[in-house]
Protein backbone atom coordinates (compact mmCIF):
# COMPACT_ATOMS: atom_id res chain seq x y z
CA UNK A 1 0.00 0.00 0.00
CA UNK A 2 1.69 3.17 -1.17
CA UNK A 3 1.98 5.99 1.32
CA UNK A 4 3.04 9.61 0.98
CA UNK A 5 6.70 10.52 1.46
CA UNK A 6 5.44 13.15 3.93
CA UNK A 7 4.04 10.41 6.17
CA UNK A 8 7.28 8.43 5.99
CA UNK A 9 9.33 11.56 6.74
CA UNK A 10 7.24 12.39 9.83
CA UNK A 11 7.61 8.91 11.30
CA UNK A 12 11.34 8.70 10.51
CA UNK A 13 11.86 12.11 12.14
CA UNK A 14 9.95 10.94 15.20
CA UNK A 15 12.05 7.78 15.54
CA UNK A 16 15.23 9.82 15.09
CA UNK A 17 14.14 12.02 18.00
CA UNK A 18 13.65 8.94 20.16
CA UNK A 19 17.17 7.77 19.34
CA UNK A 20 18.56 11.24 20.13
CA UNK A 21 16.85 11.20 23.55
CA UNK A 22 18.39 7.80 24.25
CA UNK A 23 21.82 9.13 23.33
CA UNK A 24 21.32 12.28 25.40
CA UNK A 25 20.05 10.35 28.45
CA UNK A 26 23.19 8.25 28.72
CA UNK A 27 24.90 11.35 30.16
CA UNK A 28 22.47 11.17 33.11
CA UNK A 29 23.57 7.66 34.06
CA UNK A 30 26.28 7.39 36.70
CA UNK A 31 25.12 4.39 38.72
CA UNK A 32 23.12 1.20 38.60
CA UNK A 33 20.32 3.03 40.44
CA UNK A 34 20.25 5.73 37.76
CA UNK A 35 19.96 3.11 35.02
CA UNK A 36 17.22 0.99 36.63
CA UNK A 37 15.11 3.50 38.61
CA UNK A 38 16.18 6.93 37.25
CA UNK A 39 17.94 7.80 40.50
CA UNK A 40 14.54 7.80 42.29
CA UNK A 41 13.97 11.38 41.15
CA UNK A 42 10.71 11.29 39.16
CA UNK A 43 8.06 13.88 40.00
CA UNK A 44 4.32 13.20 39.50
CA UNK A 45 4.14 14.61 35.95
CA UNK A 46 7.05 12.59 34.58
CA UNK A 47 5.88 9.53 36.50
CA UNK A 48 2.32 9.79 35.15
CA UNK A 49 3.58 10.18 31.59
CA UNK A 50 5.88 7.20 31.72
CA UNK A 51 3.37 5.03 33.63
CA UNK A 52 0.56 5.73 31.17
CA UNK A 53 2.76 5.43 28.08
CA UNK A 54 4.16 2.13 29.31
CA UNK A 55 0.75 0.53 29.70
CA UNK A 56 -0.97 2.12 26.67
CA UNK A 57 0.69 -0.06 24.08
CA UNK A 58 -0.18 -2.26 21.14
CA UNK A 59 -3.11 -3.90 22.90
CA UNK A 60 -4.54 -0.52 23.87
CA UNK A 61 -4.23 0.96 20.39
CA UNK A 62 -4.28 -1.52 17.48
CA UNK A 63 -5.71 -4.27 19.70
CA UNK A 64 -8.70 -2.22 20.85
CA UNK A 65 -9.37 -0.96 17.30
CA UNK A 66 -9.27 -4.61 16.20
CA UNK A 67 -11.77 -5.62 18.91
CA UNK A 68 -13.99 -2.62 18.15
CA UNK A 69 -14.40 -3.66 14.51
CA UNK A 70 -14.77 -7.34 15.27
CA UNK A 71 -17.40 -8.33 17.84
CA UNK A 72 -16.78 -6.11 20.86
CA UNK A 73 -17.95 -2.77 19.49
CA UNK A 74 -17.72 0.18 21.84
CA UNK A 75 -17.26 -2.15 24.82
CA UNK A 76 -13.68 -2.71 23.64
CA UNK A 77 -12.92 0.50 25.57
CA UNK A 78 -13.03 -1.48 28.81
CA UNK A 79 -9.63 -2.96 27.95
CA UNK A 80 -8.14 0.51 28.60
CA UNK A 81 -10.58 1.94 31.15
CA UNK A 82 -9.95 -0.93 33.54
CA UNK A 83 -6.27 0.05 33.53
CA UNK A 84 -7.42 3.37 34.98
CA UNK A 85 -9.36 1.52 37.71
CA UNK A 86 -6.18 -0.38 38.55
CA UNK A 87 -4.08 2.80 38.80
CA UNK A 88 -6.65 4.32 41.18
CA UNK A 89 -6.49 1.29 43.47
CA UNK A 90 -2.68 1.18 43.31
CA UNK A 91 -2.65 4.77 44.57
CA UNK A 92 -3.16 3.32 48.06
CA UNK A 93 -0.16 0.99 47.68
CA UNK A 94 2.10 3.54 45.95
CA UNK A 95 3.79 4.88 49.14
CA UNK A 96 4.62 1.31 50.23
CA UNK A 97 6.14 0.55 46.84
CA UNK A 98 8.31 3.66 47.02
CA UNK A 99 9.30 3.10 50.67
CA UNK A 100 10.70 -0.36 49.94
CA UNK A 101 13.67 1.24 48.08
CA UNK A 102 14.15 -1.79 45.83
CA UNK A 103 15.08 -1.64 42.15
CA UNK A 104 13.21 -4.75 40.97
CA UNK A 105 10.35 -6.97 42.11
CA UNK A 106 12.59 -10.04 42.56
CA UNK A 107 14.86 -7.89 44.78
CA UNK A 108 11.86 -7.34 47.08
CA UNK A 109 11.23 -11.10 47.23
CA UNK A 110 14.89 -11.80 47.93
CA UNK A 111 15.17 -9.25 50.72
CA UNK A 112 11.78 -10.17 52.20
CA UNK A 113 11.79 -13.97 51.90
CA UNK A 114 15.27 -15.15 50.84
CA UNK A 115 17.36 -15.97 47.79
CA UNK A 116 15.30 -18.90 46.50
CA UNK A 117 12.01 -16.94 46.23
CA UNK A 118 14.01 -14.10 44.68
CA UNK A 119 15.41 -16.42 42.02
CA UNK A 120 12.07 -18.09 41.23
CA UNK A 121 10.41 -14.69 40.94
CA UNK A 122 13.18 -13.45 38.67
CA UNK A 123 12.58 -16.35 36.26
CA UNK A 124 8.78 -15.95 36.38
CA UNK A 125 9.08 -12.19 35.77
CA UNK A 126 11.79 -12.38 33.12
CA UNK A 127 10.21 -14.80 30.64
CA UNK A 128 6.82 -13.04 30.17
CA UNK A 129 8.66 -9.80 29.38
CA UNK A 130 9.81 -11.48 26.16
CA UNK A 131 6.17 -12.09 25.17
CA UNK A 132 5.17 -8.57 26.20
CA UNK A 133 7.97 -7.02 24.14
CA UNK A 134 7.04 -9.21 21.17
CA UNK A 135 3.40 -8.06 21.37
CA UNK A 136 4.47 -4.42 21.18
CA UNK A 137 6.89 -5.10 18.31
CA UNK A 138 4.09 -6.76 16.35
CA UNK A 139 1.89 -3.69 16.79
CA UNK A 140 4.70 -1.32 15.75
CA UNK A 141 5.56 -3.42 12.71
CA UNK A 142 1.92 -3.41 11.58
CA UNK A 143 2.12 0.37 11.25
CA UNK A 144 5.51 0.47 9.56
CA UNK A 145 4.72 -2.27 7.07
CA UNK A 146 1.44 -0.61 6.10
CA UNK A 147 3.01 2.81 5.92
CA UNK A 148 5.95 2.14 3.64
CA UNK A 149 4.84 -1.03 1.89
CA UNK A 150 7.63 -3.29 3.19
CA UNK A 151 7.06 -6.77 4.53
CA UNK A 152 5.95 -7.29 8.12
CA UNK A 153 9.23 -9.13 8.79
CA UNK A 154 11.42 -6.21 7.72
CA UNK A 155 9.29 -3.80 9.77
CA UNK A 156 9.67 -5.94 12.91
CA UNK A 157 13.44 -6.00 12.51
CA UNK A 158 13.57 -2.19 12.12
CA UNK A 159 11.45 -1.64 15.24
CA UNK A 160 13.59 -4.10 17.22
CA UNK A 161 16.77 -2.20 16.34
CA UNK A 162 15.37 1.26 17.18
CA UNK A 163 13.68 0.34 20.47
CA UNK A 164 16.63 -1.68 21.70
CA UNK A 165 19.11 1.06 20.80
CA UNK A 166 17.51 3.93 22.71
CA UNK A 167 16.55 1.71 25.67
CA UNK A 168 20.07 0.34 26.05
CA UNK A 169 21.70 3.77 25.89
CA UNK A 170 19.82 5.57 28.65
CA UNK A 171 18.03 3.04 30.84
CA UNK A 172 14.98 4.31 32.72
CA UNK A 173 16.00 7.93 32.16
CA UNK A 174 15.75 7.59 28.38
CA UNK A 175 12.61 5.46 28.66
CA UNK A 176 10.98 8.05 30.95
CA UNK A 177 11.84 11.02 28.73
CA UNK A 178 10.71 9.26 25.55
CA UNK A 179 7.53 8.11 27.32
CA UNK A 180 6.75 11.68 28.34
CA UNK A 181 6.76 12.73 24.68
CA UNK A 182 5.10 9.55 23.50
CA UNK A 183 2.03 9.75 25.74
CA UNK A 184 1.00 13.02 24.07
CA UNK A 185 1.66 11.55 20.62
CA UNK A 186 -0.49 8.56 21.54
CA UNK A 187 -3.55 10.52 22.67
CA UNK A 188 -3.36 13.30 20.08
CA UNK A 189 -2.42 10.98 17.21
CA UNK A 190 -5.35 8.64 17.87
CA UNK A 191 -7.88 11.37 18.68
CA UNK A 192 -7.13 13.32 15.51
CA UNK A 193 -8.18 10.30 13.44
CA UNK A 194 -11.79 10.36 14.68
CA UNK A 195 -13.15 13.35 12.71
CA UNK A 196 -11.57 12.03 9.51
CA UNK A 197 -13.17 8.62 10.04
CA UNK A 198 -16.54 10.31 10.61
CA UNK A 199 -16.10 12.42 7.49
CA UNK A 200 -15.26 9.39 5.34
CA UNK A 201 -18.38 7.65 6.63
CA UNK A 202 -20.57 10.69 6.02
CA UNK A 203 -21.09 11.52 9.68
CA UNK A 204 -21.73 9.76 12.98
CA UNK A 205 -25.32 8.92 12.13
CA UNK A 206 -24.18 6.96 9.06
CA UNK A 207 -21.84 4.97 11.31
CA UNK A 208 -24.69 4.22 13.71
CA UNK A 209 -26.96 3.16 10.82
CA UNK A 210 -24.40 0.73 9.38
CA UNK A 211 -23.42 -1.35 12.39
CA UNK A 212 -25.50 -3.76 14.48
CA UNK A 213 -27.39 -2.12 17.39
CA UNK A 214 -25.43 -4.15 19.96
CA UNK A 215 -22.24 -2.45 18.78
CA UNK A 216 -23.03 0.41 21.17
CA UNK A 217 -23.87 -1.82 24.12
CA UNK A 218 -21.14 -1.20 26.72
CA UNK A 219 -21.50 -4.78 27.97
CA UNK A 220 -21.81 -6.60 24.64
CA UNK A 221 -18.20 -7.74 24.25
CA UNK A 222 -17.09 -7.41 27.86
CA UNK A 223 -19.66 -8.26 30.53
CA UNK A 224 -19.41 -7.24 34.19
CA UNK A 225 -17.41 -10.34 35.12
CA UNK A 226 -14.96 -9.65 32.30
CA UNK A 227 -14.54 -6.06 33.51
CA UNK A 228 -13.87 -7.24 37.06
CA UNK A 229 -11.43 -9.86 35.73
CA UNK A 230 -9.59 -7.27 33.64
CA UNK A 231 -9.34 -4.89 36.57
CA UNK A 232 -7.99 -7.64 38.82
CA UNK A 233 -5.54 -8.72 36.12
CA UNK A 234 -4.22 -5.17 35.77
CA UNK A 235 -3.97 -4.59 39.51
CA UNK A 236 -1.99 -7.79 39.96
CA UNK A 237 0.23 -7.47 36.92
CA UNK A 238 0.99 -3.75 37.46
CA UNK A 239 1.88 -4.55 41.06
CA UNK A 240 4.45 -7.21 40.17
CA UNK A 241 5.30 -6.15 36.60
CA UNK A 242 8.75 -4.59 36.52
CA UNK A 243 7.86 -2.26 33.64
CA UNK A 244 5.05 -0.71 35.73
CA UNK A 245 6.05 -0.91 39.37
CA UNK A 246 9.56 0.40 38.62
CA UNK A 247 7.88 3.79 38.06
CA UNK A 248 6.68 3.74 41.66
CA UNK A 249 10.19 2.77 42.79
CA UNK A 250 11.56 5.69 40.76
CA UNK A 251 9.26 8.37 42.25
CA UNK A 252 11.03 10.98 44.34
CA UNK A 253 8.77 10.20 47.32
CA UNK A 254 5.51 8.49 48.28
CA UNK A 255 3.38 11.55 47.55
CA UNK A 256 4.77 11.86 44.02
CA UNK A 257 4.07 8.14 43.51
CA UNK A 258 0.42 8.62 44.51
CA UNK A 259 -0.09 11.73 42.41
CA UNK A 260 1.52 10.13 39.37
CA UNK A 261 -0.74 7.08 39.72
CA UNK A 262 -3.89 9.24 39.82
CA UNK A 263 -2.80 11.26 36.78
CA UNK A 264 -2.05 8.04 34.86
CA UNK A 265 -5.57 6.81 35.68
CA UNK A 266 -7.10 10.02 34.29
CA UNK A 267 -5.10 9.59 31.06
CA UNK A 268 -6.51 6.07 30.65
CA UNK A 269 -10.09 7.22 31.29
CA UNK A 270 -9.75 9.95 28.65
CA UNK A 271 -8.07 7.70 26.10
CA UNK A 272 -10.18 4.56 26.52
CA UNK A 273 -13.00 5.23 24.05
CA UNK A 274 -10.83 6.67 21.25
CA UNK A 275 -9.57 3.40 19.69
CA UNK A 276 -12.94 1.69 20.28
CA UNK A 277 -14.73 4.42 18.30
CA UNK A 278 -12.18 4.07 15.51
CA UNK A 279 -12.81 0.32 15.37
CA UNK A 280 -16.57 0.83 15.12
CA UNK A 281 -15.99 3.38 12.35
CA UNK A 282 -13.97 0.85 10.33
CA UNK A 283 -16.75 -1.74 10.76
CA UNK A 284 -19.29 0.77 9.45
CA UNK A 285 -17.09 1.65 6.47
CA UNK A 286 -16.79 -2.04 5.57
CA UNK A 287 -20.57 -2.51 5.84
CA UNK A 288 -21.11 0.61 3.70
CA UNK A 289 -18.80 -0.73 0.99
CA UNK A 290 -16.23 2.04 1.47
CA UNK A 291 -13.67 -0.60 2.50
CA UNK A 292 -13.35 -4.03 0.98
CA UNK A 293 -13.14 -6.70 3.67
CA UNK A 294 -10.46 -8.37 1.53
CA UNK A 295 -8.10 -5.55 2.59
CA UNK A 296 -7.80 -7.44 5.88
CA UNK A 297 -7.95 -10.99 4.55
CA UNK A 298 -4.23 -11.66 4.45
CA UNK A 299 -3.07 -9.79 7.53
CA UNK A 300 -6.14 -9.75 9.75
CA UNK A 301 -8.16 -7.05 11.40
CA UNK A 302 -5.17 -5.76 13.36
CA UNK A 303 -4.54 -3.66 10.22
CA UNK A 304 -7.87 -1.82 10.64
CA UNK A 305 -6.37 1.43 11.93
CA UNK A 306 -3.55 1.71 9.35
CA UNK A 307 -5.98 1.03 6.49
CA UNK A 308 -8.37 3.68 7.83
CA UNK A 309 -5.56 6.22 8.13
CA UNK A 310 -4.21 5.70 4.63
CA UNK A 311 -7.66 6.01 3.05
CA UNK A 312 -9.17 8.79 5.16
CA UNK A 313 -6.48 11.26 6.16
CA UNK A 314 -4.19 13.81 4.54
CA UNK A 315 -0.49 12.91 4.71
CA UNK A 316 0.49 15.15 7.66
CA UNK A 317 -2.37 13.92 9.85
CA UNK A 318 -1.73 10.32 8.78
CA UNK A 319 1.91 10.74 9.75
CA UNK A 320 0.95 12.08 13.18
CA UNK A 321 -1.38 9.12 13.72
CA UNK A 322 1.25 6.60 12.70
CA UNK A 323 3.80 8.28 14.96
CA UNK A 324 1.24 8.17 17.77
CA UNK A 325 0.57 4.46 17.43
CA UNK A 326 4.26 3.70 17.10
CA UNK A 327 4.71 5.83 20.25
CA UNK A 328 2.29 3.58 22.11
CA UNK A 329 3.98 0.39 21.09
CA UNK A 330 7.59 1.54 21.32
CA UNK A 331 7.12 3.02 24.80
CA UNK A 332 5.76 -0.28 26.09
CA UNK A 333 8.41 -2.36 24.31
CA UNK A 334 11.26 -0.24 25.71
CA UNK A 335 9.91 -0.58 29.26
CA UNK A 336 9.60 -4.34 28.87
CA UNK A 337 13.17 -4.60 27.57
CA UNK A 338 14.50 -2.52 30.45
CA UNK A 339 12.58 -4.69 32.89
CA UNK A 340 14.11 -7.86 31.45
CA UNK A 341 17.64 -6.45 31.57
CA UNK A 342 17.24 -5.08 35.09
CA UNK A 343 15.86 -8.32 36.50
CA UNK A 344 18.52 -10.53 34.95
CA UNK A 345 21.43 -8.26 35.92
CA UNK A 346 20.22 -7.32 39.39
CA UNK A 347 18.63 -10.57 40.51
CA UNK A 348 20.31 -13.39 38.62
CA UNK A 349 23.76 -12.24 37.52
CA UNK A 350 24.68 -10.27 40.64
CA UNK A 351 23.15 -12.76 43.05
CA UNK A 352 24.13 -16.11 41.56
CA UNK A 353 26.74 -15.66 38.83
CA UNK A 354 29.05 -12.89 40.07
CA UNK A 355 28.11 -11.53 43.52
CA UNK A 356 31.16 -9.26 43.60
CA UNK A 357 30.16 -7.51 40.35
CA UNK A 358 30.51 -3.73 40.35
CA UNK A 359 27.74 -1.31 39.39
CA UNK A 360 29.42 -0.79 36.04
CA UNK A 361 29.54 -4.53 35.35
CA UNK A 362 25.87 -4.92 36.31
CA UNK A 363 24.87 -2.14 33.91
CA UNK A 364 26.87 -3.76 31.10
CA UNK A 365 25.13 -7.08 31.73
CA UNK A 366 21.73 -5.37 31.83
CA UNK A 367 22.43 -3.78 28.46
CA UNK A 368 23.64 -7.08 27.00
CA UNK A 369 20.51 -8.89 28.21
CA UNK A 370 18.33 -6.14 26.78
CA UNK A 371 19.91 -6.75 23.37
CA UNK A 372 19.44 -10.52 23.67
CA UNK A 373 15.86 -10.06 24.92
CA UNK A 374 15.16 -7.84 21.94
CA UNK A 375 16.37 -10.59 19.62
CA UNK A 376 14.27 -13.24 21.41
CA UNK A 377 11.23 -10.97 21.24
CA UNK A 378 11.92 -10.51 17.56
CA UNK A 379 11.77 -14.28 17.05
CA UNK A 380 8.45 -14.49 18.92
CA UNK A 381 7.05 -11.59 16.88
CA UNK A 382 8.09 -13.16 13.59
CA UNK A 383 6.63 -16.59 14.25
CA UNK A 384 3.66 -16.02 16.60
CA UNK A 385 0.29 -15.70 14.84
CA UNK A 386 -1.80 -15.02 17.96
CA UNK A 387 -3.60 -11.72 18.42
CA UNK A 388 -1.76 -8.92 20.20
CA UNK A 389 -4.16 -8.90 23.14
CA UNK A 390 -3.98 -12.69 23.52
CA UNK A 391 -0.19 -12.54 23.85
CA UNK A 392 -0.35 -9.72 26.36
CA UNK A 393 -3.09 -11.17 28.56
CA UNK A 394 -1.35 -14.54 28.95
CA UNK A 395 1.94 -12.83 29.78
CA UNK A 396 0.19 -10.65 32.37
CA UNK A 397 -1.49 -13.65 33.99
CA UNK A 398 1.61 -15.86 34.03
CA UNK A 399 3.74 -13.51 36.07
CA UNK A 400 1.06 -12.16 38.40
CA UNK A 401 -0.84 -15.21 39.66
CA UNK A 402 1.76 -16.62 42.03
CA UNK A 403 3.65 -13.44 42.94
CA UNK A 404 0.85 -10.99 43.76
CA UNK A 405 -0.16 -12.07 47.26
CA UNK A 406 3.35 -12.71 48.63
CA UNK A 407 4.24 -9.22 47.42
CA UNK A 408 1.21 -7.25 48.63
CA UNK A 409 0.46 -9.18 51.83
CA UNK A 410 4.18 -9.19 52.59
CA UNK A 411 4.01 -5.41 52.88
CA UNK A 412 1.54 -5.70 55.79
CA UNK A 413 1.42 -9.23 57.24
CA UNK A 414 4.27 -10.23 59.54
CA UNK A 415 3.26 -13.88 59.21
CA UNK A 416 4.18 -14.04 55.51
CA UNK A 417 6.76 -16.79 55.17
CA UNK A 418 9.32 -18.38 52.86
CA UNK A 419 7.25 -21.57 52.56
CA UNK A 420 4.06 -19.69 51.75
CA UNK A 421 5.81 -17.67 49.07
CA UNK A 422 7.33 -20.72 47.36
CA UNK A 423 3.95 -22.49 47.42
CA UNK A 424 2.16 -19.47 45.95
CA UNK A 425 4.73 -18.97 43.17
CA UNK A 426 4.56 -22.62 42.14
CA UNK A 427 0.80 -23.19 42.46
CA UNK A 428 -0.26 -19.90 40.86
CA UNK A 429 2.02 -20.39 37.87
CA UNK A 430 1.03 -24.03 37.34
CA UNK A 431 -2.69 -23.20 37.38
CA UNK A 432 -2.26 -20.38 34.83
CA UNK A 433 -0.30 -22.61 32.43
CA UNK A 434 -2.77 -25.47 32.91
CA UNK A 435 -5.89 -23.36 32.25
CA UNK A 436 -4.34 -21.53 29.28
CA UNK A 437 -2.53 -24.31 27.45
CA UNK A 438 -3.78 -27.70 28.71
CA UNK A 439 -7.46 -27.40 29.65
CA UNK A 440 -8.03 -24.42 27.30
CA UNK A 441 -10.13 -22.42 29.73
CA UNK A 442 -11.71 -25.30 31.66
CA UNK A 443 -11.20 -26.12 35.34
CA UNK A 444 -13.05 -29.10 36.85
CA UNK A 445 -15.26 -29.03 33.78
CA UNK A 446 -16.23 -25.38 34.32
CA UNK A 447 -15.50 -22.73 31.71
CA UNK A 448 -13.11 -20.30 33.41
CA UNK A 449 -12.07 -17.99 30.59
CA UNK A 450 -9.08 -15.94 31.69
CA UNK A 451 -6.59 -17.96 33.77
CA UNK A 452 -5.71 -15.10 36.12
CA UNK A 453 -8.59 -15.67 38.57
CA UNK A 454 -8.03 -19.38 39.30
CA UNK A 455 -4.28 -18.69 39.36
CA UNK A 456 -4.73 -15.98 41.99
CA UNK A 457 -7.05 -18.17 44.08
CA UNK A 458 -4.52 -21.02 44.00
CA UNK A 459 -1.74 -18.60 44.91
CA UNK A 460 -3.66 -17.05 47.81
CA UNK A 461 -4.78 -20.35 49.33
CA UNK A 462 -1.33 -21.92 49.12
CA UNK A 463 0.32 -18.74 50.47
CA UNK A 464 -1.95 -18.53 53.52
CA UNK A 465 -1.91 -22.27 54.28
CA UNK A 466 1.85 -22.75 54.01
CA UNK A 467 2.62 -19.49 55.83
CA UNK A 468 0.48 -20.76 58.73
CA UNK A 469 1.99 -24.26 58.65
CA UNK A 470 5.55 -22.98 58.30
CA UNK A 471 5.65 -19.48 59.83
CA UNK A 472 8.68 -17.18 59.47
CA UNK A 473 11.49 -17.39 62.03
CA UNK A 474 11.13 -13.66 62.65
CA UNK A 475 7.73 -11.95 62.45
CA UNK A 476 8.44 -8.71 60.59
CA UNK A 477 7.62 -6.80 57.42
CA UNK A 478 11.08 -5.23 57.25
CA UNK A 479 13.36 -6.04 54.32
CA UNK A 480 16.89 -7.27 54.76
CA UNK A 481 19.44 -4.58 53.88
CA UNK A 482 20.74 -4.43 50.30
CA UNK A 483 24.47 -4.98 50.48
CA UNK A 484 24.90 -3.45 47.02
CA UNK A 485 22.94 -0.21 47.54
CA UNK A 486 25.10 2.85 47.12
Amino acid sequence: MATSYIVIAIVIAYMAIMLFIGWYSKNMISSNKDFMVAGRRLGPILMAGTLAATEIGGGSSLGVVQQGMDKFGISAAWYVITMGFAFVILTFLAPKFRASTVKTVPEYFRRRYGKVPGFITAVIMFLPLIGLTAGQMIASAVILSTMIGVSFQIAVIAICVIVTAYSVMGGLWSVTLTDFIQVFFIIFGMAVAIPYAFDLAGGWQNIVNNVPPETFDLFHGYDVLDIISLTIMYITTFTVGQEAVSRYYAARDGKAAQQGSVLAAIINFVYGFIPAILGVSVLALINMGSFDASLFSEVGSRYALPVLAVHAMPPVVCGILFAGVISATMSSASSDLLGAGSIFANDIYRQFIKPEATDDEVMKIARLIMVLSGLLSLMVALFNTSSIIAILMFSFSLRAAGAFFPYVLGLYWKGSSFAGTIASLICGTIVVVYVEHISHGLLFGIKIGQPILPGLVAGLISFIVFSKLFPPKEATTQLAPDEHES
